[in-house]
C-alpha cells in the first residue's frame, strides 16, 4: 500500500470555478481517510484527482513516492468504487469481479483464485454464478467492492458508495467496509456528505468547504475541538447550537442568557467582548417537568427559560426545540417526559464542553490540536 499526498493542489474548471483551492493533505499509509463536506465542497473532485479522472491545475499529487501528475488512470494502481454499482448486466458475479484482471492478462487460474478468495471475504460465494439483476442492492454493492479488492491496488477510492442503499443496508455495508479496511490493511480514501458515516468509519476526517480544507483530525477530536464554526456545525447530529453574545465578568451574556464559563474563558484567553457561544444539544438539560408561567425568572446563572416549539420523540431520547428570547435551541433530553408544545420550561446549560468562536471570522477562540 502507499500514502497519498496533496501538495498545494488546486483545480479550476472553465478558468473560474475553483473546485479545490490550495489543498495540502497527507493520507497515511494504510489509513482510512474520509473526505466530508456539503455538496459542491470539492471532495469528489479530490478523489477524481487521485484517480486521474481530473488533472490538477496547480500543485503536486503523489502516490507513495511517485509523482502522478499526468499519469493515466490505468497506470496509477488504484481501484475506485462509485455511487452507482457500474456492473456489467450480462456477466455473472464471477465474471464481473474477474473482468479487470482478464484485461490485464492475468492467468485464468490466478483470476479464479483471487475471485474465490474475495467472494469468501464478502460472503458472495453462493452468488458467483448469478447476474446482477438477480441480486439485491446490498449484494450488488458488495460485488462492486469485490471487483476493486481482487485488483489488490495500492489505494482504494470510494465515491459515496452507500448513497443508493436504504438505511439498514447503509449501516450494514459501512460496517463491512470498516472490517475490510482492517483485514486488507489498505489505504482507503472515502468520500461522503454524511457525517455519521465519517464519524463511524474514519481513522481521520478531512472537512472541506468551498474547495478549502477546514480541518483534519480524528473523529472525536473534530467533535470535541472543532477549529471553526463551520466544522462545529457540520460534525455532530443534531448540530451544535450557536448564541451570539458577549463575555462580561466571567460570564457569557445575551438576552435571556447568563451563563458562567468556568475555565473555558481562561483557555480561550477571553476576558471581555463579543463572542459566539457553541453548545451541543446533549449539554442542555430540562430542569423539572412543570411549565413555568410567563415572565418567570430563570432563578440562577446557567438556567434559561425556553418556549417549546417542537418535540421529537425518538424512543431512546427526545429532541426538544425551544426558543430563548428569539434564539432557537435544540436540547437532547431523556425519554421519560414529553414537554408540551407552547409551554415554557427551565433548562440548564452545562458549559464544561462549551465552545467559543470569533463572531466575525468564525474561528475557535479555544486552541485546537493539529493533525
Amino acid at each position: 500500500m502507499a500514502e497519498v499526498r496533496f501538495e498545494n493542489v488546486s483545480k479550476v474548471f472553465a478558468g473560474e470555478v475553483k473546485a479545490v483551492q490550495d489543498v495540502s493533505l497527507q493520507v497515511r499509509d494504510r489509513e482510512l481517510m474520509v473526505l466530508v463536506g456539503p455538496s459542491g465542497c470539492g471532495k469528489s473532485t479530490m478523489l477524481r484527482l487521485v484517480a486521474g479522472l481530473e488533472e490538477a491545475t496547480t500543485g503536486r499529487l503523489l502516490i507513495g513516492d511517485r509523482l502522478v501528475n499526468g499519469v493515466p488512470p490505468k497506470d496509477r494502481d488504484i481501484a475506485m468504487v462509485f455511487q452507482s454499482y457500474a456492473l456489467y448486466p450480462h456477466m455473472t458475479v464471477r465474471e464481473n469481479m474477474g473482468f479487470g484482471l482478464k484485461l490485464r492478462k492475468f492467468k485464468a487460474e490466478e483470476v479464479e483464485a483471487r475471485v474465490e478468495r474475495t467472494a469468501a471475504l464478502l460472503d458472495l460465494v453462493p452468488y458467483l454464478d448469478r447476474k446482477p439483476g438477480a441480486l439485491s442492492g446490498g449484494q450488488r454493492q458488495r460485488v462492486a467492492l469485490g471487483r476493486a479488492i481482487v485488483r489488490q491496488p495500492r489505494v482504494f477510492l470510494f465515491d459515496e458508495p452507500l448513497s443508493n442503499l436504504d438505511a439498514s443496508l447503509r449501516v450494514q455495508t459501512r460496517t463491512e467496509i470498516t472490517r475490510l479496511h482492517r483485514e486488507l490493511d489498505a489505504t482507503m480514501i472515502y468520500v461522503t456528505h454524511d457525517q455519521v458515516e465519517a464519524m463511524t468509519m474514519a481513522d481521520r476526517i478531512a472537512v472541506l468547504r468551498d474547495g478549502v480544507l477546514q480541518q483534519v483530525a480524528e473523529p472525536l477530536v473534530l467533535y470535541n475541538e472543532p477549529k471553526n464554526r463551520f466544522v462545529a456545525s457540520f460534525i455532530g447530529s443534531p448540530a451544535m447550537n450557536f448564541v451570539d453574545g458577549a463575555v462580561e465578568a466571567g460570564r457569557f451574556r445575551a438576552p435571556g442568557f447568563t451563563v458562567p464559563m468556568d475555565g473555558r474563558l481562561e483557555r480561550a484567553g477571553v476576558r471581555s467582548g463579543p463572542v459566539t457561544l457553541g453548545i451541543r444539544p446533549e449539554e442542555i438539560d430540562l430542569v423539572g417537568e412543570e411549565p413555568v408561567p410567563a415572565g418567570a425568572a430563570p432563578g440562577e446563572d446557567g438556567i434559561v427559560i425556553g418556549s417549546a416549539r417542537a418535540v421529537e420523540p425518538l424512543g431512546n431520547e427526545v429532541f426538544l426545540h425551544v426558543e430563548v428570547s428569539g434564539v432557537p435551541l435544540l436540547a437532547r433530553i431523556g425519554p421519560g417526559f414529553l414537554p408540551r408544545v407552547g409551554s415554557a420550561y427551565r433548562l440548564r446549560i452545562h458549559t464544561g464542553q462549551a465552545h467559543l468562536f470569533d463572531p466575525r471570522s468564525g474561528e475557535s477562540l479555544i486552541p485546537v490540536p493539529t493533525a
